[in-house]
């Protein structure tokens, strides 16, 4: 089992916690000003309680840090427990969510970047199913919204197809015992962290069980990373040759 590293940071929030939580939900930050608290209110009117809530911030150059933390203020009577951590130097999507695992006292983990939704069930029906099988990690279906509409994450737990590509997004609930046994997210230079993640845990026998409800929502925008970088068809290529190199049976075009 590889333990999971903290990148360098700085508390900016803390709040302790009052009771053995289940899950936490992780939330990567970065220049999002604009969407984080639309985030955090999902977050908040999630059915389940209590929540466990850990924020990284990799060096935002706009507002997000300070709408954060008067967000927080305001609501942080809520949360079970409250971390706001700051990293010391931008370190990549990998890095944050990894910090969060790390600095994580709860067995279930929730994935979930600064521009998603929840909606009010979701956590309490992953949890549900996820206690109710020996999966590592339960998925909801996703409705986008934004810039392009539909449906997405729909699909059942399946190797083979998952080797043709990536169908389950990052917004899941993950076993911390499994996140540790394959050593957390990769840094990956153009993205995939999550595809990258789902390999690593097939490879290891464990698997996925999808939620078949729509409880969150995937925000399609231009500034996204998959927009603004992944799906750049330099880097695109770049990015099959790495995932191929780590995980060989994968069977992937760019």
């Amino acid at each position: 089992m590889t333990k999971i590293e903290a990148k360098e940071n700085s508390t900016l929030h803390q709040k302790t916690a009052e009771h053995n939580g289940e899950v936490t939900v992780c939330v990567s930050l970065y220049n999002y000003q604009e969407y984080i608290v639309e985030t955090l209110e999902s977050i908040y009117h999630q059915t389940l309680k209590p929540i466990d809530l850990i924020i990284v911030d990799d060096c935002s150059t706009d507002w997000s840090v300070t709408v954060t933390q008067i967000w927080l203020q305001q609501r942080q009577s809520r949360f079970n427990q409250i971390k706001l951590i700051k990293h010391q130097q931008n370190s990549g999507l990998s890095a944050s969510r990894n910090t969060a695992i790390a600095l994580s006292d709860t067995p279930f983990i929730f994935i979930i970047d600064a521009d998603n939704l929840l909606y009010p069930r979701c956590l309490d029906r992953c949890l549900e199913v996820i206690k109710n099988s020996e999966a590592a990690f339960t998925y909801p279906i996703l409705e986008k919204f934004g810039e392009s509409k539909g449906i997405i994450g729909n699909l059942i737990w399946n190797v083979e197809r998952l080797a043709q590509s990536n169908y389950i997004d990052a917004m899941a609930l993950i076993r911390k015992t499994a996140l540790e046994d394959v050593g957390g997210y990769s840094q990956m230079s153009y993205g995939w962290e999550d595809y990258d993640l789902w390999c690593k845990l097939a490879e290891k026998d464990y698997y996925g069980v999808l939620v078949p409800e729509i409880l969150a929502k995937y925000r399609v925008h231009q500034d996204s990373m998959l927009n603004a970088i992944t799906n750049q068809q330099e880097n695109l290529s770049k990015i099959v040759e790495d995932m191929t190199a780590r995980h060989p049976w994968l069977k992937l075009t760019a």
